[in-house]
């Protein structure tokens, strides 16, 4: 367990650009175990999350929540404990006095895979409610496929990133995508 005054402060942590000029995460930040927190364009807090791989978790947020990922801090330590990591993230909800959307009301949005099938068009729910399972997982493969393309071009156009992403294509058959 760790002591609350080893705990930084959120407010003493330095902003940091979640894209560099490239338009890419910071790779210093590769397998990184730590905390961070999310800012939008305006420095409104948005989510608090730790994870094993602060650039892989940052990530996933940034395909997630595009136009709230705009400003960061993070806290890393040297050896995964999950007790530490909880410690701080609730030690920096308490500090911020609310709890930030994307650890309340828009969780799922912030955490959850994205659910492609609520792009569906209504000839794809007819398509897909005639739809034998085989065609099925076809369908959902096909609306993945088209929502990861318009999400890789939406951060493209809004965020200027090009960055790498791939997505987990056992999902995909789900209609559902979540980064590899």
């Amino acid at each position: 367990m760790t002591a609350q005054t080893d705990i930084p402060a959120l407010a003493s942590l330095e902003y940091f650009p979640y894209l560099n000029e490239a338009g890419q995460i910071s790779e210093e930040l590769q397998k990184k175990i730590g905390v961070y927190a999310i800012f939008d364009g305006d420095r409104g807090l948005q989510a608090i999350a730790y994870s094993r791989d602060i650039y892989l978790g940052l990530k996933q947020h940034l395909i997630r929540q595009p136009e709230l990922c705009y400003w960061l801090k993070y806290y890393a330590i040297e050896r995964p404990s999950r007790t530490i990591l909880e410690e701080i993230q609730a030690a920096w909800i308490a500090e911020n006095g609310d709890i930030p959307p994307g650890n309340d009301t828009q969780k799922s949005a912030w955490h959850d895979p994205i659910d492609a099938k609520v792009s569906m068009t209504e000839e794809e729910k007819e398509l897909y409610a005639k739809s034998e399972d085989k065609e099925k997982i076809k369908l959902l493969k096909t609306i993945a496929r088209r929502v990861e393309a318009e999400l890789k071009e939406k951060l493209q156009q809004t965020r200027n990133t090009e960055m790498e992403m791939r997505f987990n294509p056992k999902l995909k058959e789900k209609g559902l995508l979540d980064l590899k």
